[in-house]
């Protein structure tokens, strides 16, 4: 039987060694096929060393459409019905204030930049999520890979991890690899970190496997491939080593293993981000990314405040501001803020009108963003929406800027072409510019 993932090196094999293989992977409990088809490939790819100032890169996306007006961009002279249900505070930076829901991130606002000016054209979730994992409009033509595929894809893994993880799991469609081989998609833990009793599937070795049997059972898989290559004298056999090497050097390695470990970290600090979702899937993003991991994607809240967004804000807003400060300080206390960037986002703004159930509607002509680390400025504010918060006035991002600068702080060129079905030459991102007047 035939995997189903394009670009599986197992496709090309005879049925007598994939079922040699197959059993004996059974043998094991092991099943990784995500990360195995990834690493396979990767393993195929000679990758240059590219240089940025981002090592690492954290992705916070508030799926539903965060409000910019009760977070980054308050307008507290504005009418009743625009401003909404909660004040303005002052923050760090002279001049500047936050909703009165981010305090501590208003503390911190010295520490990162925050551009007030993102706009794009798609009111829809789908299409607005699209344009922000990707840096691409949605096409009926063509599938887009995300941000952290295209990471995957040009730089590949680093200490036996995954380039790309995504926590606790794929958030959507479109986090996924798009036009590029499935082997660059992300790894998705299958279980929440902020459970009590949270562990990676298919990390461990099953209960009744040992570490004796573990790697006889290697030994065996490399018997038979010493076999086999003697048999074929195929130089493309060297892809199936690696699919396998791959998959016990994430089991084998304590290091691998130990990136994933949460209950590592002390109560004070899980305390420090808080204990909910928001929280702990932000601490594990530090450990993953102290481990090697290159791009971390996860989600935090629900942000689809149509009706009660006084409601909707204080029950999301708080958990998220906290442990977004806790993971800006605690990646400069551990001196990696520099080298990590920490971006959050959303697919859109909120109207700047409240409407008659109290809520906010989907908005995309202009809307707020947060950028830290990663040769960012810090303590910087990029564009200015309207007085009534619903219109870019000064300095608009596109998302395609945004992509551009993201890509540009790790080390890729985002006009870089990469080949879409059909030898289709398609470049990186169509059309962004880095955004200079935000870079340190």
């Amino acid at each position: 039987m035939k995997p189903d993932c394009p670009g599986n090196p197992l496709e090309n094999y005879s049925s007598r060694r994939e079922f040699l293989y197959v059993g004996l992977m059974g043998g094991l409990g092991l099943s990784l096929p995500g990360f195995l088809r990834q690493q396979a490939m990767g393993a195929q790819k000679f990758y240059e060393t590219k240089e940025g100032p981002a090592k690492g890169i954290i992705h916070i996306f508030l799926p539903g459409g965060m409000s910019h007006q009760e977070s980054f961009d308050p307008k507290p002279h504005a009418p009743s019905e625009y401003r909404g249900p909660f004040g303005a505070i002052d923050t760090a930076l002279p001049g500047v204030q936050f909703g009165a829901r981010i305090p501590q991130l208003a503390k911190l606002a010295d520490r990162f930049t925050v551009i007030r000016s993102m706009s794009h054209g798609e009111a829809a979730h789908e299409r607005g999520t699209h344009n922000m994992f990707t840096g691409y409009r949605p096409s009926p033509a063509l599938e887009y890979p995300s941000i952290g595929s295209v990471i995957s894809h040009e730089l590949g893994p680093r200490n036996d991890l995954p380039p790309y993880v995504c926590v606790p799991n794929v958030p959507n469609e479109f986090a996924n690899s798009g036009y590029l081989s499935s082997a660059y998609g992300p790894f998705g833990l299958g279980s929440d970190p902020s459970n009590e009793n949270f562990q990676v599937r298919d990390l461990n070795l099953p209960g009744d496997v040992s570490e004796e049997r573990f790697h006889r059972r290697r030994s065996m898989l490399e018997t038979v491939d010493s076999h086999f290559r003697e048999l074929e004298k195929s130089d493309a056999l060297d892809s199936m080593d690696a699919f396998y090497q791959h998959a016990y050097k994430l089991i084998s390695s304590q290091t691998a293993r130990e990136a994933f470990n949460l209950a590592a970290e002390d109560d004070k600090t899980k305390d420090r981000y808080g204990r909910g979702e928001a929280g702990q899937r932000m601490l594990l993003a530090r450990r993953l990314i102290e481990g090697g991991v290159r791009f971390v994607s996860l989600t935090a809240g629900r942000w689809d405040h149509h009706d009660n967004i006084r409601g909707g804000i204080d029950g999301n807003l708080p958990p998220v501001d906290k442990a977004v400060a806790a993971l800006i300080t605690d990646l400069e206390e551990r001196g990696m803020l520099d080298e990590t960037l920490v971006c959050l986002t959303s697919e859109f703004g909120r109207t700047p009108k409240i409407n008659p159930t109290g809520g906010r509607d989907h908005w995309p002509r202009v809307f707020s963003v947060m950028l830290a680390g990663g040769g960012v400025k810090r303590g910087h504010v990029h564009g200015s929406s309207d007085a009534l918060g619903g219109e870019v006035d000064t300095d608009g991002v596109t998302v395609q800027d945004l992509a551009t600068t993201i890509y540009h702080q790790i080390g890729i060129t985002a006009d870089k072409e990469l080949m879409a079905p059909g030898n289709r030459p398609i470049e990186i991102v169509d059309g962004g510019k880095v955004l200079d007047s935000i870079l340190a």
